[in-house]
């Protein structure tokens, strides 16, 4: 069954790769950027000539999920221009690197927007089309990073990524009645095959930067880094997460995974997130609110 998708972030990496695979599998798709008329317009041309040239049906749309307006004017430009919304892909992101104490507030906000605020502005405004509608799939694009191992200088991506699955855990139970779907998907460090580490930001208290660099945390960084990079097998694919979103959107409705991980490393994450989704099965059994776990559309 083709399908209505919105993918957040999709420029490049993994949003880009979802897009086309999703486009390939023969659903609708528009890949959300932003600047589409500015910055991105090369890549605004190179997706027109990719979904001509493969036959696919893979559209572009201005959306900045960090301002309210032009995340609405995206939803009702999907709904105006293909007549509906099934599948919302939340990607958007911006991965930064350093000692967390150099990164001023202002730039712990910036995370906290694109990873956090910007799935949430995009929730409100579709989510009361795909309630109205009893039916759709939310995909969230997590990170290993949230319950596996967390290497040091990554500690504001990580932050605003945890409180992202934290979001979409609490969706999950209150879309179950709407008929709404959730899926985690929860990549590995890829350091290879995406933009993620090569255009990470940096902190911006140069000083408190260099006092790591030079005292007792010289080289931890390039260490980190390097060692995250031998952590991944030499046939790591990040086209492996575009793979499973497909995989998933091309489910039952009803029969989608709440969580998937695709971690080559194996950081860990698998294990710790069967523990706390394994809890909270058995605590939302316990209270009487079990049907919360499996989506099922109930009439009013």
């Amino acid at each position: 069954m083709s399908h209505i998708v919105l993918v957040t972030g999709a420029s490049s990496g993994f949003g880009l790769m979802t897009a086309k695979a999703l486009a390939q599998a023969g659903h609708t798709v528009y890949a959300s950027m932003r600047e589409t008329a500015g910055r991105n317009a090369p890549r605004v041309a190179e997706i027109a000539q990719w979904a001509a040239e493969h036959a696919a049906d893979l559209r572009t749309v201005e959306l900045d999920v960090q301002v309210d307006a032009s995340v609405a004017s995206a939803i009702h430009h999907v709904l105006a221009d293909a007549g509906g919304l099934d599948v919302v892909v939340h990607n958007a992101g911006h991965m930064v690197f350093g000692p967390a104490e150099a990164f001023t507030p202002e730039q712990l906000i910036q995370q906290y927007d694109v990873n956090v605020l910007g799935a949430q502005r995009l929730n409100r405004v579709a989510l009361p089309f795909l309630r109205k509608q009893r039916k759709g799939l939310l995909v969230w694009v997590g990170s290993s990073s949230t319950r596996g191992g967390t290497p040091p200088f990554l500690a504001p991506y990580f932050a605003a990524k945890a409180a992202m699955d934290a979001l979409a855990v609490s969706y999950s139970a209150e879309l179950a009645r709407w008929g709404i779907e959730t899926t985690i998907m929860v990549p590995g460090a890829f350091t290879k095959g995406t933009n993620h580490f090569a255009h990470s930001g940096k902190a911006a208290d140069s000083h408190v930067v260099a006092e790591y660099e030079n005292g007792p945390y010289a080289g931890v960084a390039e260490h980190a880094l390097e060692g995250l990079a031998n952590l991944e097998p030499s046939d790591a694919d990040p086209a492996e997460v575009a793979r499973e979103i497909v995989r998933v959107v091309g489910l039952p409705h009803g029969k989608r995974p709440f969580r998937v991980h695709v971690d080559p490393a194996q950081d860990g994450a698998e294990v710790v997130n069967a523990v706390a989704d394994r809890v909270r099965t058995e605590l939302f059994t316990k209270i009487g609110l079990a049907d919360l776990l499996s989506p099922h559309a109930q009439l009013r």
